[in-house]
C-alpha cells in the first residue's frame, strides 16, 4: 500500500497551464502576476493592503520589523506554536514569554495570556502574537479587547488560517483582514490550504505599516517615481520577494479555495462521525461552531494515560502501516534554543502527550479515509 501523508498540495492541469504562462513573460519576477495575485488576495480577504512574499517566516519577520520590533520589547505568544516566530523575535531580540494553551485546541485563550501577563509581572507589553492551530480561529474579539486594554499591537499567525472565517456581530469575518488586528501573516507553503510552491504573505489596514513592509521586502529599496535609477536606502532590508512564477500558481489555486475548504470539512466531520465509538479514548477539540475554520489540521487528543501507552508507539503503529501521522507542535520550551528551562506549563504538556494530526488533504478520498480510520480503531482494539 502507498503511503497516506498527513498533508499534501494539490496541482491540476489549470495550475500548470498558468504557470507556464507565466514564464513566457518578460518579466518572471517582480511582475504583473505578483500584483494580481496581491489584488485578488485584497479582495478575498476585504482588507487594504496585501504584500506577499516568500515564505511564511519571511511574513513574520516583515510584520515584526515593520512593527518596529527591537531589542528587550516585550512579546507574549503561545508556547506551542511552529517555531518561526519564536525565531524571528528572538533574532530581533525582543524579549519573549510563552503563555501556555488549553489542552486540547492547542491554542492560547484570552484568560492564559492574561495569566502569563500577571505571573510575569509584564508591565509593557509591545505586541502579542496569537495563533490558530489547525485552522481554527478561536476568541478573536476578546483578544483585540486585550490588545486595547494594554495598547499594544496585536500580530496574527493565521499560517493555518486561510480561507478562515470568525463571527462577530451576527457576520463571518475573514482571518486576514485585521478588522480586529493590526497584522496578519500566512504561509503558502504546499501542506497549507492552497500553496505557491513556497511563499507567504502579510495583510494590514495600515497603511504606513504596508509602506515599511514593501520597502523592507527588497532590500530597503525606495525609488524615485520619476527616475526609477534613483533610489535610497534608509533601512536594512531583505530579498523576501515572490515571484510571479509562484504568483501565478497562486492565482490559480486562488480560484479552487471554496471546493478545497468544503472537501477539508467533509474529511473531518467523517472522521469525527466514524471515531464516535471511540469517544471514551477520543475527542475531537470543542471549537466555537458558528465560526467557519480552514480545517487545516484534523487534531485528536488521545487519552494515552487511560490506555497506558506512549504518544510515539501509536505513531509508529500508523507508519508501519504506511499512515504518516504528524505532531503540531512541541513545545518551544522543550527545545535546546530556549534558555529558560524551569518554565513548565500544564496545558502544553497535557496537549504535547495526547494531540496527534491525522491525514487531510484534497485528494485524500473515503477509501483511503476509511483505511486511517480502520488503522486507528485495530490499534485500540489490538490494546484489548
Amino acid at each position: 500500500m502507498n503511503k497516506i501523508p498527513y498533508g499534501r498540495q494539490y496541482i491540476d492541469k489549470l495550475d500548470s497551464l498558468i504557470v507556464n504562462n507565466s514564464l513566457k513573460e518578460n518579466l518572471i519576477t517582480t511582475g504583473k502576476y505578483v500584483k494580481r495575485f496581491e489584488k485578488k488576495l485584497s479582495n478575498f480577504f476585504k482588507v487594504k493592503n496585501v504584500i506577499t512574499c516568500n515564505s511564511g517566516t519571511a511574513a513574520l519577520h516583515l510584520a515584526f520589523l515593520a512593527a518596529d520590533l527591537k531589542k528587550n520589547d516585550v512579546v507574549v505568544m503561545p508556547a506551542v506554536n511552529f517555531i518561526s516566530a519564536f525565531n524571528m523575535c528572538r533574532q530581533i531580540g525582543a524579549k519573549i514569554y510563552l503563555a501556555d494553551i488549553d489542552r486540547r485546541t492547542g491554542q492560547m485563550t484570552p484568560d492564559l495570556l492574561l495569566d502569563c501577563i500577571k505571573v510575569n509581572k509584564i508591565k509593557k507589553v509591545k505586541m502579542i502574537l496569537t495563533m490558530y492551530m489547525g485552522g481554527y480561529p478561536e476568541n478573536v474579539f476578546k483578544f483585540y479587547k486585550i490588545k486595547k486594554k494594554f495598547n499594544c499591537l496585536l500580530v496574527e499567525d493565521a499560517c493555518h488560517a486561510l480561507g478562515s472565517e470568525y463571527r462577530y456581530n451576527k457576520k463571518l469575518i475573514k482571518v486576514g483582514s485585521c478588522k480586529h488586528s493590526d497584522i496578519s501573516t500566512f504561509s503558502l507553503h504546499p501542506l497549507k490550504p492552497i500553496t505557491t510552491g513556497e511563499g507567504g504573505l502579510v495583510t494590514t489596514n495600515n497603511d504606513q505599516l504596508a509602506r515599511k513592509i514593501k520597502n523592507l521586502r527588497s532590500h530597503g529599496i525606495i525609488r524615485n517615481p520619476k527616475l526609477q535609477w534613483h533610489y535610497n536606502i534608509d533601512q536594512l532590508g531583505y530579498n523576501y520577494r515572490l515571484s510571479d512564477i509562484n504568483s501565478a500558481l497562486g492565482i490559480s489555486q486562488l480560484k479552487k479555495i471554496k471546493p478545497f475548504l468544503i472537501h477539508r470539512k467533509k474529511i473531518y466531520d467523517y472522521y469525527k462521525l466514524k471515531l464516535n465509538s471511540f469517544k471514551n479514548i477520543i475527542n475531537f477539540p470543542d471549537y466555537n461552531s458558528k465560526n467557519n475554520p480552514s480545517y487545516h489540521l484534523v487534531l485528536i487528543n488521545i487519552d494515552f494515560k487511560k490506555i497506558k501507552k506512549k504518544k510515539d508507539l501509536f505513531l509508529k503503529y500508523l507508519n508501519n502501516k504506511n499512515i504518516i501521522c504528524q505532531f503540531h507542535y512541541i513545545p518551544i520550551y522543550k527545545f535546546s534554543l530556549y534558555k529558560d528551562k524551569k518554565i513548565n506549563l500544564n496545558g502544553s504538556e497535557e496537549y504535547y502527550a495526547s494531540t496527534i494530526s491525522i491525514p487531510i488533504y484534497h485528494t485524500l478520498n473515503t477509501q483511503k479515509q476509511n483505511i486511517v480510520i480502520k488503522t486507528i480503531k485495530n490499534f485500540f482494539k489490538d490494546l484489548k
